[in-house]
């Protein structure tokens, strides 16, 4: 089983081609995984699944609280990259279990690797504030 890094890697790449190409979820899965393992089948990593899945199926939630956030940047002018590592983010934070500074620290070293080191401070920017906003008050 990769690390949970790698996993978050592997999301990432898959959330970017959802991005692209609204594909179907299952699509955009199978798809990564036979063109980037064309010789080796590897195993699928349920981790990776359960991200992107989550991710997408929650996403309009996870655009509005980033939009909210990240002052003068709508979502569609936002780099794709940057877009897809903040989705990640939140998603995991609000729905996946994994403690906020961990979260955080994993969508920085994404943002180290596939970015640049402005797209690091604006995603720490917008992660802190979404961590420190209060959670919604549950419906009655």
């Amino acid at each position: 089983m990769p690390s949970r890094r790698r996993s978050r890697q592997r999301a990432l790449q898959i959330l970017f081609a959802w991005d692209a190409r609204r594909q179907p979820v299952d699509e955009v899965i199978d798809s990564y995984y036979d063109s980037l393992f064309s010789e080796e089948k590897p195993e699928r990593d349920p981790f990776v699944s359960d991200l992107v899945r989550g991710t997408i199926e929650h996403v309009s939630e996870l655009d509005r609280q980033i939009a909210k956030h990240a002052e003068h940047w709508r979502m569609e002018r936002m780099p794709a990259v940057d877009r897809n590592i903040l989705r990640l983010a939140v998603y995991e934070m609000r729905f996946g279990g994994t403690p906020a500074p961990v979260t955080i620290d994993e969508a920085l070293e994404l943002a180290r690797k596939y970015s640049g080191e402005e797209s690091v401070q604006f995603v720490n920017g917008v992660l802190d504030a979404i961590h420190r906003e209060p959670p919604a008050a549950a419906p009655q």
